[in-house]
């Protein structure tokens, strides 16, 4: 049932849009096919996150009561223990719903699929997982200070729900900024798919950095993982 209701979910979501589009005709100069193709990246990348990276989100738990102890005196790594701790199986309906929407829009896109445009799709998705992971790992990592910081990951992860979706052109300036550099979700759709869709002239940065945006993702995933390795290695149990 979770997998059926995270595909309503996320359709749903996607229905306002497209009740929005219908109404204006674009957002931001952007068509129906080209919001519905931004979406449906968006989405997919955060099903790939989801699937991957879901537990960060039961870090606290794990720290408080002690369980992250277990995961130190085995011979994996914490943070790997942390991910493969459980599957959430809601993740699919991200990744069913993502990918619906994307072959839906991939016809009515001014795209040409040669297996180039096709390769840095794939790569475009895979790396705007990275983006988010890295992000969460990066703000995860702020637990083992404070403990409780899961309301300040939540908050993040809503950021990149709600304005992911969107062409970032739509935004105030300042919020633009934050997308790209503070929070950088531009980096996991909007950036991938304005390059894709020809449209890299209204961006905030150069067309090669947002062409370049799968090696960002990769990039700041692994800046965090050097993060999470110094933030570990003052871990104090606060379990029984």
């Amino acid at each position: 049932m979770s997998v059926i209701g995270g595909i309503i979910y996320q359709l749903t979501g996607f229905l306002v849009v497209w009740i929005i589009v219908n109404r204006f005709n674009t957002i931001g100069g952007w068509s129906l096919s080209e919001i519905t193709f931004l979406y449906g990246m968006r989405l997919t990348s955060h099903g790939i996150f989801y699937m991957c990276f879901s537990q960060l989100f039961e870090l606290d738990r794990v720290l408080i009561t002690g369980e992250f102890d277990r995961f130190l005196v085995r011979p994996i790594s914490p943070l790997l223990q942390l991910f493969t701790r459980k599957l959430r199986v809601n993740c699919f309906g991200d990744l069913i719903g993502g990918g619906a929407l994307l072959a839906f829009a991939s016809r009515g896109v001014n795209i040409n699929w040669s297996p180039m445009a096709v390769g840095y799709l794939l790569l475009a998705v895979v790396g705007g997982a990275l983006v988010e992971g890295g992000v969460q790992i990066a703000m995860g990592s702020l637990s083992f200070r404070f403990l409780n910081t899961i309301a300040l990951r939540t908050t993040i992860n809503e950021v990149f729900n709600q304005y992911g979706n969107y062409p970032q052109r739509i935004f105030p300036p300042l919020l633009q900024y934050v997308l790209t550099f503070a929070l950088p979700g531009a980096f996991g759709a909007y950036f991938p798919a304005s390059t894709l869709l020809d449209r890299s002239d209204e961006l905030l940065v150069s067309p090669w950095l947002a062409a370049a945006a799968a090696l960002v993702g990769l990039a700041l995933f692994l800046v965090a993982l050097r993060i999470w390795d110094r933030a570990s290695r003052g871990y104090q149990s606060s379990g029984n």
